[in-house]
C-alpha cells in the first residue's frame, strides 16, 4: 500500500483553473463514494477550497492509483487527463505525508500561515470518516496533521500573525486608502469568509458597513450579530453609487458584479474610488471591470505577496514549525512499519497457541487418567515453553518495523514460521475484484 495526493493548488493552476476544479459542498460527498469505488483505491479524502482540490488516497499500486485518481479528477470536471496532469502536483510516500502536515498547518496556503485551512482540512477528514472512506492509515495520520497544525500554532507566533485572505483584502484596502476610518463598504455574501471580512474592516475603523446576499435572512443575522447594515443583492447597483471598497465571497456560480453593472454605476458615482476585492472561487467580479482609473479591481491571485507587515515573524515560526515536519514523517513511518509488524507477531502468536492447545489434546488422548491439576501444570508448562522460544522472534518481528527492508525481511519471516499474516484492506479487494468481475460480465453480454 502506497500513500499518494494530487494537489490542484495556486502555484500549479491560475484562479481561472481553480475555480473550473472545485467541488460545490453539495457534491463532496458522492465524489467521495465514486472515488472510493475507483479501482486501487483504498481510502481517500478530498479537499476542496477556494484555493486548492486535493486528493489524498491510500493505493495498492503507485501508478494505477495516480492514473485513476487523475482520471476520476477529469471525470469530475470535463478535462482530458493529459491536464489534469499538467495542473496538478503529485506527492508519494514521505513526500505526500510532508505535504498534508505543511497545508494543515498553513506552510502551503497563499498568505503563509493562515489558520482557516486547519478546519477546511478537519472537516475533509470527518466527512471521509462520515462516509466511511477513511481506514487505519488516515484515520492515525489526518489525526496527526490536525494535532500537529494545533500545536504548532498554540506553540508559534505564527496564528497571531497569520493573515487570511479576508485579511488580506482589507490590508489591500489600506494600501490604496491610507486610513479607512470614514470608508463605506458592501460585503457580498453571508458566510464564513464574509464574516471574516467584516470583523477585518470593523477592526480597522471602518462602522459603514453594508451587508448583501442572496438570501436576506443571511444578510439580515450577520449583520445585526456585529451592527451593521443589510440590504438585498438587488439594491448592489444603488449601493455602489456610494460605496468605497467592495468584499466579495459567495459560491455563486455566476458573476455577482458585471462590467455593465460597473459602466452604469460609474455615471452616476460621485465618490472618487472604488476598490472591488474579489475572494471567491468562481469569481463574483467580472474580470476587467476597472473601466476608469478610479476604479480598482483584484481577486485571490492578486492577493499574493500584498500583505508583508508580520512576514518575518510569520517566516521565522513557519521555519520553526518546518524543522518539526520530519520527526512527524518519521513517526508517521514508525506507525505504519509497525502497523505492519504487529498482524505477523499476531499470526505467529496464534499458530503457536494453536500448537500448544493440539498438544494438549494429544496428551489428553494418549493420557486420559490425567489429574486437573497435572494437565494445568503441563499446560503451564508448554505454553511457558512456546513464550521462551517467541520472546527473540518477536523481539527480531518488532526491530524490523525500523528496516529500511521491512517489507522483504517481514515476508522472509513469514516464510520461515509458515505463517500468512492479515492484509487490512482485503475486504475493500475483494469487492473491487468482484465489482470488476461484474463489469466485466456485463460487458461481455451487453448487446449494446
Amino acid at each position: 500500500m502506497h500513500f499518494i495526493a494530487i494537489s490542484i493548488n495556486h502555484r500549479t493552476a491560475d484562479v481561472a483553473l481553480r475555480e473550473q476544479v472545485a467541488f460545490r459542498d453539495d457534491a463532496l460527498r458522492l465524489a467521495h463514494e465514486d472515488l472510493f469505488e475507483t479501482k486501487s483505491i483504498l481510502e481517500n479524502v478530498i479537499l476542496s477550497t477556494c484555493n486548492r482540490t486535493e486528493v489524498y488516497a491510500i493505493v495498492d499500486q503507485i501508478h494505477t492509483g495516480r492514473y485513476y485518481i487523475q482520471r476520476f479528477l477529469a471525470r469530475s470536471f470535463g478535462f482530458d487527463v493529459d491536464a489534469i496532469k499538467n495542473m496538478s502536483e503529485v506527492k508519494v510516500g514521505d513526500e505526500a505525508v510532508e505535504h498534508l502536515l505543511r497545508v494543515t498547518s498553513g506552510l502551503d496556503s497563499i498568505v503563509l500561515g493562515e489558520t482557516q485551512i486547519l478546519g477546511q482540512m478537519r472537516d475533509a477528514f470527518f466527512l471521509a470518516q462520515d462516509i466511511q472512506t477513511t481506514g487505519t492509515i488516515f484515520n492515525h495520520l489526518f489525526k496527526q496533521a490536525i494535532t500537529f497544525a494545533k500545536k504548532a500554532h498554540n506553540e508559534t507566533d505564527i496564528a497571531d500573525n497569520a493573515v487570511s485572505v479576508s485579511y488580506a483584502a482589507v490590508e489591500l484596502a489600506k494600501k490604496v486608502f491610507g486610513k479607512l476610518k470614514g470608508k463605506q463598504a458592501i460585503i457580498i455574501g453571508a458566510g464564513e469568509m464574509s464574516e471574516l471580512s467584516l470583523l477585518n474592516l470593523l477592526g480597522s475603523g471602518i462602522d459603514d458597513i453594508t451587508v448583501v446576499n442572496r438570501t436576506e435572512t443571511n444578510a439580515y443575522k450577520l449583520a445585526t450579530k456585529h451592527g451593521v447594515n443589510y440590504n438585498t443583492l438587488e439594491s448592489l447597483p444603488t449601493l455602489l453609487t456610494n460605496a468605497d471598497i467592495v468584499i466579495s465571497s459567495t459560491s455563486s456560480p455566476d458573476f455577482i458584479v458585471t462590467k455593465s453593472m460597473i459602466e452604469s454605476v460609474n455615471l452616476k458615482r460621485k465618490a472618487s474610488s472604488l476598490l472591488l476585492i474579489d475572494i471567491a472561487v468562481p469569481r463574483d467580479i467580472e474580470p476587467n471591470v476597472n473601466i476608469s482609473e478610479n476604479i480598482f479591481s483584484y481577486d485571490v491571485d492578486d492577493l499574493k505577496g500584498l500583505v508583508d507587515a508580520n512576514l518575518r515573524e510569520r517566516q521565522m515560526a513557519a521555519d520553526f514549525i518546518a524543522s518539526q515536519i520530519p520527526d512527524e514523517v518519521q513517526a508517521h513511518n514508525d506507525w505504519v512499519n509497525m502497523l505492519g509488524v504487529v498482524p505477523v507477531i499476531r499470526a505467529l502468536r496464534e499458530k503457536a497457541m494453536t500448537i500448544q492447545s493440539e498438544t494438549m489434546d494429544s496428551i489428553d488422548r494418549k493420557l486420559p487418567d490425567l489429574s486437573d491439576r497435572e494437565r494445568t501444570i503441563i499446560s503451564k508448562h508448554t505454553k511457558s515453553i512456546i513464550n521462551q522460544m517467541l520472546k527473540d522472534p518477536i523481539k527480531q518481528a518488532k526491530e524490523l518495523s525500523n528496516d529500511k527492508r521491512s517489507n522483504e525481511k517481514l515476508e522472509l519471516f513469514q516464510n520461515i514460521f509458515d505463517i500468512d499474516a492479515a492484509d487490512p484492506y482485503e475486504d475493500i479487494k475483494a469487492h473491487k475484484a468482484q465489482k470488476e468481475k461484474e463489469v466485466s460480465i456485463r460487458h461481455i453480454f451487453s448487446f449494446e
